[in-house]
């Protein structure tokens, strides 16, 4: 049986993450305190008793949820999980994508944590406040969506952040253009399209500042070739070199989440398997609507870390 690991992306985060892992495991707790060491304060505590408006904070999301997926890893690993020798490819949603890499040994946790905040902070910092926006699209076909776009964007910016798969969209841009291309789609026959609650317009061009911003940073920070292939959102094809990978990681903060595509690709290459590892269930669902062949496991509860184990290890 071949199978994939995948790693949730922003928003699939809940006040309350991991603190189950953390009371039931004690390598979970190891990654926390870790996590927390990395970045000089709690981390932790904010992920089990919020605010919530301030764990949405881009720049504590993002290596919150990589702390929750990391703690699951651990502890499968611990009850004798082999990840080379078990997940033939990872596969992390945008920042989900590091979360992989640090899985495959690529990262370490610590740096992978310190990473994640930079990100965060570059992010946010690049457009300001209420300047961008990004909205999803449901029901219209991608060439509809990006006609859409290039009509809008003729006096901004916009185009397709995420391809979901499922018939959802998502584009990226100024706030004005975005707002006209939803108004475009939805005249054009989209069933749905919204604005989305976010901070910051990511996966557009507006993000350069924080593609800079990561290409620094991953030109300091020590990589190893990863154990299991990464299948990138940038090219929806594995990737094993890490070089490659850090190229493909700053090409992500302003391109496309290929993530359809990336499904498409591990089903076809006989992938049967999905287990999306960390909080929440968006990517099985996802998966389920992609590839029906294939099955969609979440696995972020203390009894699915068990079952999960009992499986693979």
């Amino acid at each position: 049986m071949s199978l994939a690991f995948t790693f949730p992306g922003q928003g699939s985060q809940t006040v309350g993450m991991g603190r189950e892992l953390a009371d039931a495991f004690a390598e979970a707790r190891a990654v926390f305190e870790e996590v927390d060491a990395a970045l000089g304060e709690p981390l932790s505590r904010l992920m089990w008793e919020g605010p919530e408006e301030t764990l949405t904070l881009t720049a504590n999301a993002q290596p919150a949820l990589m702390a929750v997926s990391m703690a699951a890893i651990r502890v499968l690993q611990a009850r004798g999980l082999d990840l080379a020798g078990k997940v033939a490819y990872v596969a992390g949603h945008s920042l989900g994508e590091y979360t992989a890499l640090c899985a495959a040994g690529m990262f370490s946790l610590a740096d992978t944590a310190r990473l994640l905040r930079i990100r965060g902070n570059a992010m946010q910092a690049a457009v300001p406040v209420g300047e961008g926006a990004m909205a999803a699209i449901l029901g219209l076909d991608q060439e509809a969506v990006e006609a859409a776009c290039a009509e809008a964007g003729a006096g901004g910016v916009c185009q397709i952040a995420n391809d979901n798969g499922g018939g959802q969209l998502v584009i990226s841009g100024t706030k004005p253009a975005v707002e006209q291309a939803a108004r475009i789609c939805t005249e054009r026959g989209a069933k749905r399209a919204l604005m989305l609650p976010v901070s910051a317009p990511f996966h557009s061009a507006l993000m350069a500042p924080a593609a800079d911003a990561m290409r620094a940073a991953l030109a300091e920070v020590d990589k190893r070739a990863p154990v299991v292939p990464l299948v990138a959102n940038v090219t929806a094809r594995p990737l094993d070199d890490p070089d490659e990978i850090a190229r493909r990681l700053v090409e992500q903060v302003t391109g496309r989440v290929r993530w359809r595509e990336s499904v498409e690709w591990l089903a076809a290459e006989g992938v049967e398997t999905l287990y999306e590892i960390g909080t929440g269930k968006v990517l099985s669902g996802l998966a389920r609507r992609i590839a029906r062949d294939v099955s969609a496991v979440p696995v972020n509860t203390p009894d699915d870390i068990e079952k999960t184990a009992a499986v693979l290890a």
